[in-house]
């Protein structure tokens, strides 16, 4: 080595067995979250498949074991090139904000290097599922994957970033009805609930940020507690979640479903209704409970209540 000159140190990553190597992996993309949009996705796969068999749509056969398979596949990739993508391009963001400095990139637990290859793998299962799904999804597939890959950087210049996540979250019912129908015949009754999880998850996104709405008015980034204030955003979040209500009537009402829905329609509401008690202008303490806790049992109600609707009462 030549005099005065200075080695690069290499990017360091904690050492860990397979397991832990495979639990930091899991955290990168917080894979706890897909009870958040793949219940909703298998509904509309449940909606999917009484149309064909009952409709003729597509070739008439409606769900199969390795549909669902592929569903669920390429659902698993498209999330985590999303959580994987969102990572990486926030991770100098992360660094600099005490609350998610712990994060595995800027924690140095997982390296840039492995994140980028676990993302661009995942994209690849993404694309590849679509394909096993037919034409029609593996021409819709790289449109999605921009769509949940643009919302991540939505928060550098615009407020709407909440919307953008919840369109991508949305897409998940979409792709369901595409995958068992072969095209997009009949669109209307995933449409709806396109709306419905929209704007669900946009709301308890924007509840969500609450949390950082002082460190990202302090660097400048763009949110809606940011663009209006705490108060502001609990008011633009219930709006929101109005929304997701009316959707759930209408699609009751387009898709003739019964009473077992609006039974799941009506807890989805209230636990709505008890999310936004909880979480007050004065009083953010219990935010976590109302994202993860009081979410996970929405999707995992509605799922229960559209399965039981149109598989065992119908």
């Amino acid at each position: 080595m030549a005099e005065g000159e200075t080695v690069k140190p290499a990017e360091k990553t904690a050492p860990g067995g397979v397991w832990t190597t495979l639990v930091r992996y899991a955290s990168l993309v917080k894979i706890s979250h897909t009870i958040f949009g793949l219940p909703f996705t298998l509904a509309a796969g449940i909606l999917a498949h009484r149309a064909a068999v009952h409709e003729g749509l597509g070739d008439g056969v409606g769900m199969t074991a390795l549909k669902l398979v592929w569903i669920v596949v390429a659902f698993t990739g498209a999330r985590t090139t999303a959580m994987g993508f969102n990572r990486i391009v926030d991770r100098k963001i992360d660094a600099a904000n005490p609350r998610t400095a712990t994060r595995e990139l800027p924690a140095g637990a997982i390296s840039l290097r492995a994140a980028v290859a676990l993302t661009s793998l995942a994209a690849l299962v993404f694309i590849g599922a679509a394909a096993a799904l037919g034409p029609v999804a593996l021409a819709l597939s790289p449109l999605c994957l921009v769509v949940i890959c643009g919302y991540s950087l939505f928060k550098r210049f615009s407020w709407a970033a909440h919307l953008i996540l919840g369109v991508a979250l949305s897409l998940g019912p979409a792709g369901a009805w595409v995958a068992v129908t072969g095209g997009l015949d009949g669109f209307a009754i995933p449409g709806v609930m396109m709306v419905a999880v929209a704007t669900w998850v946009a709301g308890f996104d924007v509840i969500y940020s609450l949390q950082d709405h002082d460190y990202d008015a302090e660097v400048g980034l763009h949110s809606i507690p940011v663009a209006f204030g705490v108060r502001g955003a609990l008011w633009f979040s219930a709006l929101l979640h109005v929304v997701t209500a009316a959707a759930l009537v209408a699609l009751q009402l387009l898709a003739g479903l019964g009473v077992a829905h609006i039974v799941g329609a009506v807890a989805v509401v209230a636990i709505l209704i008890y999310e936004h008690w909880i979480v007050r202008p004065d009083d953010l303490s219990r935010i976590d409970k109302a994202f993860f806790d009081l979410n996970g049992w929405i999707s995992i109600a509605y799922f229960a209540a559209m399965m039981i609707d149109v598989l065992v009462l119908a």
